[in-house]
């Protein structure tokens, strides 16, 4: 049996850049969290839905200090 790669995608945050305006945990709750400062604490997991995806290019899209990314990952499939 074949191994495919299938391209998936995870959140990172620069914490250099982040000031906690918390827009990305209110774009996205089911990846990212505010901790007691404000500052995000985003699941490290890769994104397999098809909203929450859509949902973390929106928070990417609007941090206004462009300090979420969203990362390419390499994921071998069965």
């Amino acid at each position: 049996m074949a191994i495919s790669s299938v391209r998936l995608r995870r959140l990172r945050v620069n914490p250099i850049l982040c000031d906690g305006a918390g827009y990305c945990a209110e774009i996205v709750p089911e990846l990212i969290f505010l901790d007691d400062w404000g500052f995000p604490v985003i699941d490290p997991v890769p994104i397999e839905d098809a909203t929450c995806l859509q949902h973390a290019r929106k928070a990417v899209a609007t941090c206004p200090r462009v300090a979420l990314l969203l990362e390419d990952m390499d994921a071998p499939r069965h």
